[in-house]
């Protein structure tokens, strides 16, 4: 063998190989680019809420990640309540500050945490529980006006999302 037919067979070689990683590269990457999350769950990873319009006593609910979060602006006879509850009977053991980061509002995502059903007690007309809260009819889940899981079923107190006041009258979820 010719040193010109070794060069020839090694160049060949090499080529063969960059096309075929070139080729793997070229398959991985849509398959790779599906494990991304879709651009319609992207834009609802955050949300902007306008609480200016909901009053004292009033409640809201948006859709945040396809679930419901309840958005309360609580009374001074709500916040003295969940303020006063001794923690120590709490089945999840959180204080009313833990919860909150203005008394008055309180932001809490609305899915029961025993089997994932929507309380009761965003409306005026909604039975509101034992605790004057939210109340879930499916099992028997009373949550107080902190979202702190009383008594039924539910292991866990309503979830608090991540939030943030984005000035007096905005806050943002996610």
């Amino acid at each position: 063998m010719t040193a010109h037919s070794k060069d020839r067979r090694d160049f060949l070689q090499l080529t063969g190989f960059a096309f075929g990683a070139v080729g793997v590269a070229c398959a991985a990457a849509p398959m790779i680019n599906s494990l991304n999350p879709a651009k319609d769950t992207l834009a609802l990873a955050t949300t902007e809420v306008d609480i200016s319009a909901i009053p004292v006593g009033g409640s809201k609910t948006v859709m945040w990640r396809g679930k419901p979060v309840f958005i309360k602006h609580r009374t001074a006879e709500q916040i003295q309540e969940a303020e006063e509850v001794d923690v120590t009977t709490l089945i999840d053991k959180q204080t009313d500050e833990e919860r909150v980061k203005k008394p008055e509002w309180l932001v809490v995502v609305g899915v029961c945490t025993h089997l994932g059903c929507i309380p009761g007690g965003q409306k005026p007309t909604d039975a509101h529980g034992e605790y004057h809260g939210w109340f879930c009819p499916c099992h028997g889940s009373h949550y107080d006006t902190s979202g702190r899981i009383r008594k039924g079923p539910a292991p866990k107190n309503l979830m608090v999302p991540p939030y943030e006041f984005i000035g007096d009258t905005k806050i943002k979820i996610g």
